[in-house]
């Protein structure tokens, strides 16, 4: 990219952004789609067919998200210091090689295989790289709906996924299905990322202007560790849900394409609580509205145990789970890059990845082995846990958090890009 094109795009940052968010919207869906989406509907009939038991099948899963915890932390040193366009577009070639491999998969030991790439390519392509770029593309008035256009998008259309990968399969099998879903990412993904990223001129040049905390500092501060176990607890007991809901509805009467429609509520309440998440946070905090929204999701998977196979009972707690989902994706990159600034942003937020990775990795292993309502209890009671994590930082920072800049943090101010 010449000089004079890299200023144009950085001195129109508006274009920029909208012309991101855009593109995130199409690439996040299709990733998401393709790696983790038609994972739950496909568990049944993989395991059929491997002859494996359900629990060694999602084994795949939390190889991934502990491969992906591994690979975090170096990503988020890439994305600070060269910006996301080759480590995204990398990323989504990588997640072409791992669907590839997965319907190839005929026993345990090759899924597992295809399973470790595919935690690479969700570390190097999906929301974490996706919203490190927005945030230094994005004034801090602007951020948020950046963050939240993308990701009501993206919730959406992530939902229709269950219902299209379910045709899919009883159409053309699983393993055809994987095929289509592996070319999608590589017409799609692959050359968006290329085209629409800032590159590493342009990012250097945004990041240089731009202030934060350093990465130790941040370590020391009580909020991120309040944040932490918010975080992980929640992501934890959304993970195992989400993996597990397709089959939790099957196994409790639920007709195979009712089961794989139910989830499209997640989808539709993400919606409806992002759309509402700006404003209420203006009035209340950002923490405030997170904790609300957690309490809520973490009674609704537990009340979903009492209402067996009546729909409207279901939906409504699928409802409470959706707005506590919803909120959280936004929030957390929200509140991080509010408290600890810009410039080690993605490097902060990956060491919150890593614990956050491994309770993603294991609740599912949980919820497999109980096999039935009494997984929605612990993860239910995990969430209320996240939801009482975030209190203290709600009353201490609700009314004083700013619209625009860091928040007052315990560390030291970095004036540069380049330090930790």
């Amino acid at each position: 990219m010449s000089t004079s094109t890299t200023l144009t795009h950085v001195a129109d940052p508006t274009d920029r952004r909208r012309r991101l968010v855009a593109v995130f919207a199409v690439t996040q869906t299709v990733g998401y789609g393709a790696l983790i989406q038609s994972f739950t509907v496909l568990l049944v009939p993989m395991a059929q067919e491997l002859e494996a038991t359900r629990t060694a099948v999602m084994a795949a899963a939390t190889i991934s998200v502990l491969v992906g915890a591994v690979a975090a932390v170096p990503v988020g040193n890439l994305l600070d210091r060269y910006g996301g366009r080759a480590l995204m577009a990398s990323g989504s070639a990588t997640g072409v090689v791992a669907v590839l491999l997965w319907s190839q998969a005929h026993s345990l030991a090759s899924l597992y295989v295809a399973f470790a790439l595919v935690g690479v390519a969700l570390a190097m392509s999906t929301y974490e790289a996706a919203f490190a770029v927005l945030v230094v593309v994005s004034d801090p008035g602007r951020r948020d709906g950046a963050i939240v256009a993308v990701t009501l998008v993206t919730g959406l259309l992530t939902s229709f996924y269950y219902p299209l990968t379910a045709w899919l399969d009883g159409l053309l099998g699983w393993r055809t299905t994987l095929l289509v879903l592996a070319a999608s990412l590589a017409v799609v993904a692959l050359p968006a990322h290329l085209w629409a990223v800032p590159g590493r001129s342009a990012h250097a040049l945004r990041i240089g202007r731009r202030t934060g905390v350093r990465v130790g500092d941040a370590l020391r501060s009580t909020h991120f560790w309040l944040l932490l176990v918010a975080f992980a607890a929640q992501a934890g007991a959304t993970s195992a849900f989400l993996l597990l809901m397709v089959t939790y509805f099957r196994d409790v009467g639920f007709d195979p394409t009712v089961a794989a429609s139910l989830p499209l509520m997640v989808g539709t309440m993400q919606i409806g609580s992002r759309l509402a998440l700006a404003p209420l946070a203006r009035r209340f905090g950002m923490a405030t509205v997170t904790a609300t929204a957690f309490a809520l999701q973490g009674a609704g998977l537990i009340a979903m145990t009492a209402v067996g196979t009546a729909v409207l009972p279901m939906l409504a707690c699928i409802a409470a789970f959706g707005l506590g989902y919803g909120v959280s994706v936004v929030a957390r990159p929200s509140i991080v890059a509010d408290t600890f600034g810009v410039a080690r942003f993605a490097s902060i937020v990956a060491v919150m990845t890593v614990p956050t990775a491994l309770s993603r990795a294991g609740a599912p292993l949980v919820g497999t082995w109980l096999g039935d309502g009494r997984f929605l209890w612990v993860m239910g009671l995990a969430t209320l846990v996240a939801a009482a994590a975030l209190v203290p930082l709600a009353r201490r920072s609700g009314r004083n958090r700013t619209a625009a800049g860091p928040t007052p943090s315990p560390g030291r101010p970095l004036q540069r890009a380049g330090g930790r």
